[in-house]
């Protein structure tokens, strides 16, 4: 692993109107790394998330990417550096078809740049990345408009779009909810895939057994603050977050 994290977050903070969503939390991912983010609800995972990918400003602390301060950045900048994500909530474009649903990604700025300007069939890249997460290419799946797809399918092509960009390090929002376990064991092999291949990631989950088995390091909040950080089995030992998160499962 590189010595010079490919994320790094200090002191970051943001409060909506008086109330602290997120306090002064800090916390570094490196190439090829999982870090897993948990936490109840309300902890300020997703507006820790929000805050580093610039869909909110934070009001305090330095987020710095590549080496590069982002802080504040609007999220097609920061796209364009090389970040991605994916949302808990998935707002595809329900009256085209699934393969359709990738346009926005491959015209990317950054997309293009990585490509030198030389895109080729769309269609057929939209198929491949689409393929790549497990929409089978002999079916006609891909063809169906997004608004009769089951949610397993709708949370592939949310990973399909982000991996569309090339990013260096991908955001999972809930990525596991709603599925069933069939489907996220099929799933883990891609997230191996990209690790494998150097990709930073960052889960949000709640689906903890899942989650435990292929992240690195898991860090926790509570109310906005980082209450622990470390190996699963490390954290799923504190006390804190035995009292703030696990409650009886942790027993």
């Amino acid at each position: 692993m590189s010595r010079t994290p490919l994320l790094k977050v200090t002191e970051l903070s943001k409060n909506f109107r008086g109330v602290q969503a997120v306090y002064r939390v800090s916390f570094h991912v490196e190439k090829g790394e999982l870090l897993g983010l948990i936490g109840p609800n309300g902890s300020g995972k997703t507006t820790l998330v929000n805050a580093i990918t610039g869909f909110v400003k934070p009001n305090r602390g330095e987020v710095i990417y590549r080496g590069r301060d982002i802080t504040g950045w609007k999220p097609q900048k920061v796209i364009r550096l090389g970040m991605a994500r994916t949302f808990q909530m998935v707002k595809p474009f329900y009256k085209l078809p699934a393969y359709k649903n990738m346009i926005v990604p491959l015209y990317s700025p950054r997309l293009k740049r990585e490509l030198g300007g030389r895109y080729g069939d769309l269609d057929e890249i939209a198929l491949d990345y689409l393929e790549d997460v497990g929409f089978e290419r002999d079916s006609f799946v891909a063809y169906k408009a997004a608004s009769v797809l089951p949610q397993g399918y709708l949370k592939r092509l949310e990973l399909a779009k982000a991996m569309a960009l090339r990013p260096d390090l991908i955001i999972l929002d809930e990525l596991f909810s709603g599925l069933s376990l069939a489907e996220v064991a099929s799933i883990v092999p891609i997230i191996e895939k990209l690790r494998h291949e150097g990709k930073a990631i960052i889960m949000i989950e709640h689906r903890l057994k899942e989650l435990f088995r292929i992240a690195d390091r898991v860090m926790v909040l509570n109310y906005g603050r980082k209450i622990a950080e470390g190996k699963a089995e490390e954290v799923m030992e504190s006390q804190e977050v035995k009292k703030a998160y696990l409650g009886t499962e942790a027993e």
